[in-house]
């Protein structure tokens, strides 16, 4: 690897974290498990689909280290007041999404075949989103001792936002591949 590609690699991880930290000022209160709707979630595949498993999970990581000193959560939380809540789950589940969604993302034939790609993106992000909801139903049970079942019930306010976030976050990514194809580098 090269300094540039190095480079280049860290200002995007930062650009994403940063993105992930702006995108914390969007909060929405719901339902009972005190889980808001937010958009750091989708932003975190974002990272994922546009950068790949490895930069997504460092993009992640890196929002995380921040948010242990300094308050980026949505609602203004550090990532500290947040392990001992029931969003713990869920902060795990940025590490997991982002990295599978871009492993995932990668496999699509970005330079041959549009419809292909939109497809593999498709799944890319909601397999992503599923292990955010998986990882935060294990939060849940650990933080509010939840059944695995009310757990997953505690999941339903979101179903549809989260829904439109992550087809939003595919078209960006399709953009964003689509004008620059050269983003992948020799990753695969």
């Amino acid at each position: 690897m090269s300094k540039n590609s190095t480079a280049q690699d860290i200002a995007l991880i930062a650009v994403f974290a940063a993105i992930i930290i702006i995108l914390g000022f969007v909060s929405i209160p719901v339902g009972t498990a005190g889980v808001p709707i937010v958009l750091q979630n989708a932003a975190v595949i974002l990272a994922g689909l546009v950068l790949g498993w490895r930069r997504g999970f460092f993009t992640a990581a890196i929002f995380l280290l921040v948010g242990l000193a300094l308050p980026v959560l949505a609602g203004g939380r550090t990532v500290i007041s947040a392990l001992g809540g029931p969003t713990v789950g869920y902060l795990a589940g940025y590490l997991v999404s982002a990295a599978v969604a871009g492993a995932i993302a990668y496999t699509a034939p970005f330079r041959s075949n549009k419809g292909a790609t939109v497809g593999v993106l498709v799944l890319a992000g909601f397999i992503g989103l599923f292990f955010q909801y998986l990882c935060g139903v294990f939060g849940l049970m650990w933080r509010a001792e939840m059944t695995f079942g009310a757990a997953w019930a505690a999941q339903a306010p979101f179903l549809v936002p989260d829904a439109g976030k992550t087809v939003l976050m595919i078209a960006i990514a399709f953009a964003v591949h689509q004008a620059f194809p050269d983003l992948r580098g020799s990753r695969r």
